[in-house]
């Protein structure tokens, strides 16, 4: 499927904690929620997280196979399930949406979870040069290679990547090639919590909320 085929996001279900014109010179912080869920998940984050931003959450443009709620970024299940292609074209259309929404020079971070910091590590991919960082809580870097993985590899744009020593969600393979891929394309930071499962807890709020405030300009 390409992205053409992928459908785009809808500007009608996004979240936004003030007008996208209305801090011109803030940058923006997306939030991409996980599998199943939906716009309004990640947005209850909003008042922990740093000021300044103009922070948007949108909905993943899929729905999962009945009787799944919410929805989904690319499908997880049956043989098309977790297709670098299909992560790729969920990136494109993400990409597609901020371009829509704020231009193309507007500063923009990228905040996922599980699925969400999975598309929102493609994008950082797909386009280096675009975001001042990324947070992948409980997520992965897709396998394969992408033409782009050069550049981001000599930018390396900060990212924190946090999650659970318990989180028996992400196949094993997928962290342990995240493990491996992450330090050569990102400046990397975070750490794994002990005892938490396939979820964020408060002591990660908080780590995310310093790196966060740490990279909301642009770095010299």
């Amino acid at each position: 499927m390409s992205a053409t085929e992928t459908p785009a996001i809808d500007p009608d279900a996004v979240q936004w904690s003030a007008p996208a014109d209305e801090h011109p010179d803030w940058p923006l912080l997306v939030l991409l929620h996980g599998y199943g869920s939906d716009e309004r998940d990640l947005f209850g984050l909003v008042p922990q997280l740093p000021d300044r931003f103009v922070i948007a959450a949108v909905r993943a443009p899929l729905a999962p196979p009945f009787p799944a709620p919410g929805y989904s970024w690319y499908p997880i299940e049956g043989l098309d399930g977790r297709d670098p292609q299909r992560v790729t074209d969920a990136a494109t259309r993400l990409l597609e949406w901020i371009s829509n929404a704020v231009g193309d020079s507007r500063p923009v971070g990228l905040l996922g979870f599980s699925q969400g910091a999975a598309v929102s590590m493609q994008a950082l991919r797909v386009s280096p040069e675009r975001f001042l960082f990324a947070v992948n809580l409980s997520g992965y870097v897709t396998p394969g290679e992408l033409p782009t993985d050069v550049a981001l590899a000599e930018r390396k744009p900060p990212v924190f990547w946090g999650r659970g020593s318990h989180d028996e969600v992400i196949p094993e393979p997928l962290i342990a090639h995240t493990i491996e891929w992450l330090p050569a394309h990102a400046e990397l930071s975070g750490r794994v919590y002990e005892s938490l499962g396939h979820s964020v807890s408060q002591q990660e709020f908080d780590d995310v909320g310093v790196f966060l405030a740490k990279h909301q300009t642009p770095s010299a």
